[in-house]
């Protein structure tokens, strides 16, 4: 505020309109949010009355409740979570082997792999070949079309590259090699501790994209035990259905009408948490693993 009495009326007329506008997008962004989390801890006549518009009214957790007692929403959150987890290990130790292997300036054939690995990210099959090879490699239906066709990133890939080579010179390696150090050895004990940053913001990506997925469930899996959460979802959310035979109190069915909206958005939070619980643990290493990796090489 102080320098802001220092500047001229057009810097001061520039920086209210700039400010506006954040500020007005702001709102935009944060009031949906404030209203599903306030609706779903409404009552589904205070939702269906159109009574909610900031905070909750007639406070209720029987959305939560009915969340929390439907089968198929435990049995998404256990798969969204094994997928999340088992994915973002394999692509996170794929990717940081990549990295590694191309950091290496001795790799042979070190530009023409990076070029390969370039052009994918501009040209691609397409989804119906994408199909074709996931089923005739008799994945369909497995969790492994979860899990394999989008286990690689190259961007990802690049950023951690740039961020090895930036950060980790070629004399700590021949510094282990003198030390008989193999190569799985020097990624193990040098370029992962010293690459914490960097795989931070990995585990993000990868964590966030496979936990949000949902598409890739919908054309390969055909049974809903394997079905992740996003996919019960978006039954109830786009299609508005949801099997009533998965709620095992007979007084939860007669009221599962009146409290649909309720349970939408009861869904969404309990959707969230996982990722609202992690982003704050690597938040501090985020920021400074993107512009590392990112500005370089």
């Amino acid at each position: 505020m102080r320098k802001f009495r220092y500047l001229g009326t057009d810097d001061k007329i520039f920086y209210i309109i700039v400010y506006t506008i954040l500020t007005l997008f702001f709102i935009a962004v944060l009031y949906p949010c404030i209203f599903v989390v306030s609706a779903s801890f409404s009552s589904g006549d205070a939702i269906q009355a159109g009574k909610v518009v900031l905070f909750p009214v007639d406070f209720s957790l029987e959305g939560y409740k009915t969340v929390f007692r439907t089968k198929d929403v435990l049995l998404g959150f256990r798969n969204s979570l094994f997928y999340t987890v088992v994915g973002t290990l394999l692509s996170l130790t794929l990717t940081m082997m990549a990295a590694c292997a191309l950091s290496r300036k001795d790799l042979p054939g070190r530009n023409s792999i990076m070029m390969f690995f370039s052009v994918t990210m501009f040209f691609s099959g397409g989804m119906i070949p994408l199909y074709m090879v996931v089923k005739q490699l008799h994945m369909i239906n497995t969790i492994w079309a979860i899990l394999l066709p989008g286990a690689f990133g190259v961007y990802n890939m690049i950023m951690a590259r740039t961020f090895i080579q930036t950060n980790i010179p070629d004399e700590m390696l021949d510094a282990a090699r003198i030390d008989g150090c193999s190569d799985i050895k020097f990624i193990t004990a040098v370029v992962v501790p010293l690459s914490k940053t960097i795989i931070a913001v990995l585990v993000l990506f990868y964590g966030v994209a496979m936990w949000n997925s949902y598409f890739s469930a919908l054309i390969y899996l055909h049974d809903d035990q394997l079905y992740p959460l996003t996919l019960f979802l978006r039954e109830i959310l786009v299609l508005e259905m949801i099997d009533l035979s998965t709620i095992t109190d007979p007084e939860l069915q007669a009221q599962l009408a009146k409290m649909a909206a309720g349970i939408k958005y009861a869904l969404i939070i309990v959707s969230m948490i996982p990722i609202l619980i992690i982003y704050p643990l690597i938040q501090k290493h985020i920021v400074k693993g993107m512009m590392i990796g990112a500005i370089k090489g």
